[in-house]
C-alpha cells in the first residue's frame, strides 16, 4: 500500500513523543497489511469529514486518512481527538 503525508501530518508527527513516534510506526505496519485490523479500530468519520477516515495509533492518539483508491491513502493528520476541530 502507498502512503502520502500532507504536510499538517508532517508537521504534527514531528511533534510527537518518541514513544509515540514507536507505536504510530507499528501501527503503520499493521496498517499497510490491513487497514481494517481490529487492534487499529478504523472506523469512518462523520460532519465536515465524512470523507476521511480515522484509526488508532494510543489510547488518545490517531490518524486521519483519506482512501485515493484501493491501494494508496493519504495520511491527513495525526494527534488527539483536537484533530477533528
Amino acid at each position: 500500500m502507498k502512503i502520502y503525508t500532507t504536510s499538517k501530518f508532517e508537521k504534527e508527527y514531528k511533534k510527537l513523543s518518541d514513544y509515540l513516534k514507536n507505536k504510530t510506526r507499528q501501527k503503520e505496519a499493521i496498517f499497510r497489511n490491513n487497514p481494517f485490523d481490529k487492534r487499529l479500530k478504523t472506523h469512518k468519520l462523520k460532519g465536515k469529514y465524512n470523507n476521511y477516515w480515522s484509526f488508532s495509533v494510543s489510547g488518545s492518539h490517531r490518524i486521519m486518512f483519506e482512501f485515493l483508491d484501493k491501494n494508496e491513502v493519504a495520511f491527513i493528520n495525526i494527534g488527539n481527538h483536537s484533530i477533528y476541530n
